[in-house]
């Protein structure tokens, strides 16, 4: 079982949809009992940063998960927005993040014109350190992108992975626990679909 973090400001339903399709079973719910219970979260997140903490922050759960992710090393995925929000704080607003990754957000500041913001595509990514997360992971692993901020953390050993896109950007991180994906899983075909199951099998 997977509980999905509702708070208003994430794809939850594709989440779901694409668990389901590989034989996962999940919950969605902003309830702190519910939470307390989980073996596994996943933080979703489409939108802009202010949006989405605040969002966060009005369902009352931010207690409840520190001690659930901090404390208890409980294993979470946050995928786009929600990954960025595992980080300290975003150029894009000025509301503090979670702060369990000792990493910033960054807009994009690309010299080749014909490279758009925001980055939406399909992207191949490169590892930079061994995860469960990539475990017997299909060739060539290529990932769906949309978003036009990107990871900036200042542990180098927290990269798990980037993207060449205007020169490398962090595409996954990884502390312990803590998992997050600027791609979206949800929409990444096969290789989404054998990322979900890893995570669901850590």
């Amino acid at each position: 079982m997977i509980t999905i973090i509702d708070y208003g400001a994430g794809n939850v339903k594709s989440v779901q949809n694409m668990l389901k399709k590989i034989g996962i079973e999940s919950i969605s719910t902003h309830s702190i009992k519910e939470i307390e219970n989980a073996t596994k979260l996943i933080l979703p997140g489409v939108g802009a940063f202010d949006y989405g903490m605040k969002n966060l922050a009005s369902t009352g759960i931010i207690e409840t998960l520190n001690k659930k992710v901090i404390q208890e090393k409980t294993p979470i995925l946050g995928i786009c927005l929600g990954a960025q929000m595992l980080g300290r704080k975003s150029e894009e607003g000025v509301e503090k993040g979670l702060g369990w990754i000792d990493m910033d957000v960054k807009i994009f500041n690309l010299d080749d014109s014909s490279l758009k913001v925001p980055h939406m595509n399909w992207s191949n990514t490169t590892p930079h350190k061994k995860s469960k997360l990539f475990d017997d992971m299909f060739e060539d692993p290529r990932f769906y992108f949309v978003h036009s901020y990107f990871m900036s953390p200042n542990n180098p050993e927290d990269v798990l992975c980037t993207v060449d896109y205007g020169g490398d950007f962090v595409a996954a991180v990884e502390k312990d626990n803590i998992y997050g994906v600027q791609f979206h899983p949800e929409k990444s075909h096969k290789f989404g679909m054998k990322l979900l199951e890893n995570f669901y099998n850590i």
